[in-house]
């Protein structure tokens, strides 16, 4: 397929355009933020503010799976939502860091036999 000469002289300014937003700071942290133990959230369950550590309590479990307990909203045991957490505590990333916002991820501590 042939490019037409806009498409030419488009991408490379682009690229440049891109490659100087990133070296000047302007496109941002693409990485995730760091939970308070010292690991980062992946980027797929955070945007910087959606993750945070939250209290046992706020967790609990049922046969189906993780009840949260601010919106009643069920996880799955089996939800690829659902990750080990690294420090053993749990932590909760909801849509935009709200207490009533949907599920993103949920870090859980190991389960006990």
């Amino acid at each position: 397929m042939r490019r037409t000469s806009r498409q030419a002289k488009s991408s490379p300014l682009l690229g440049a355009i891109a490659l100087a937003a990133v070296a000047s700071g302007i496109a941002g942290d693409v990485g995730a933020h760091e939970a308070p133990s010292g690991w980062d959230y992946p980027f797929a369950c955070c945007s910087g503010f959606d993750c945070r550590p939250v209290e046992p309590r706020v967790i609990s479990e049922r046969p189906e799976g993780y009840v949260i307990g601010s919106t009643g909203e069920v996880v799955a045991y089996s939800d690829r939502r659902v990750r080990n957490s690294p420090d053993g505590e749990f932590h909760w990333c909801s849509v935009a860091g709200k207490s009533d916002g949907r599920t993103i991820c949920l870090f859980v501590p190991p389960r006990a036999f």
